[in-house]
């Protein structure tokens, strides 16, 4: 769980995890300086779970998805699996048996990162909607130009903390949910996208990212194209998946060289290669804004 001045709904999100049907769990929360009654809160909860169940740890102060990658990388951090937290959400009874339900199935060696659908709530956690459902398979060829879930529904193997590893908690990316669905895609690993919400996904005033539903999140998607800051995000993330080069399939390292000559060749060569191959978001108003990305080499 990355926390930071957490203090409005954090004990809810605490509730929820304790009533979960999945009861082998702990917590580790890593608090990036909170300045609120945030610590306290924690250290109340530590005093009635016990410290086997609710570890606090010290974050690195440098955005949230340093805080979550600190976390994925820790090295005496030890279980079966692992599931980024938000502290403002509430989890669904059934959220950790879900996701560990499929992740049981799979070989222990494979990497495999389970997330979903969010059911989206107000700051009240009253029903507002659903995120966007998502309807093609997850791919490596989708992840490089969108991640198709939050992190806050995301619960991973081993073998996928692996990969989070290597790279490292310093690894310049954008979120740390893009990321693991990234790495986990290029290696070879299974990314499952669960339809069936277990995370009530709270919008309120102090969101880091929150919903991409509506117009006013399209507009910023367009202007965050048009003002270059799509192509510093792929930049980074490029440079992140070298450090995974050793690791990357053969076949996904062909697309990440199709996908650079989408980017660099001249307009109609850009395009032609754009349609030939399968590097697709997942919605049609989201191919129309790739397209358009492509044609001003905004990618």
């Amino acid at each position: 769980m990355g926390v930071h001045n957490g203090s409005e709904f954090i004990l809810e999100q605490l509730h929820s995890i304790a009533n979960q049907t999945h009861r082998r769990w702990f917590v580790v929360a890593s608090d990036d300086g909170s300045s609120d009654s945030t610590p306290e809160i924690l250290t109340g909860i530590q005093s009635a779970w016990g410290a086997q169940k609710l570890r606090i740890l010290r974050g690195p102060q440098a955005g949230f998805a340093r805080n979550f990658l600190s976390l994925a990388c820790e090295p005496d951090i030890e279980a079966d699996y692992y599931a980024f937290c938000d502290q403002d959400d509430v989890w669904e009874a059934d959220k950790l048996s879900s996701a560990v339900d499929w992740l049981q199935a799979l070989p222990k060696d494979l990497p495999a990162l389970y997330s979903g659908r969010s059911r989206l709530v107000d700051a009240r956690n009253a029903d507002i909607g659903l995120s966007t459902l998502f309807e093609r398979s997850p791919s490596f060829s989708n992840a490089l130009v969108q991640c198709i879930a939050g992190g806050n529904t995301m619960v991973f193997n081993n073998a996928a903390k692996k990969l989070l590893q290597i790279a490292g908690p310093e690894v310049d990316v954008v979120s740390h949910d893009w990321w693991a669905y990234l790495a986990v895609s290029a290696c070879g690993g299974l990314v499952h996208y669960d339809a069936h919400p277990t995370v009530r996904y709270r919008q309120h005033g102090g969101n880091i990212v929150g919903t991409n539903l509506g117009l006013l999140p399209t507009v910023n998607r367009v202007k965050m194209l048009l003002n270059g800051r799509l192509i510093n995000f792929t930049d980074r993330n490029l440079r992140a998946l070298s450090k995974l080069n050793h690791c990357i399939t053969p076949r996904n390292l062909e697309t990440l060289a199709v996908f650079a000559a989408i980017r660099e060749k001249p307009l109609l060569r850009r395009l032609s290669i754009y349609l030939m191959h399968g590097i697709r978001r997942q919605t049609l108003v989201g191919n129309l804004g790739l397209v358009l990305a492509v044609i001003l080499k905004k990618l």
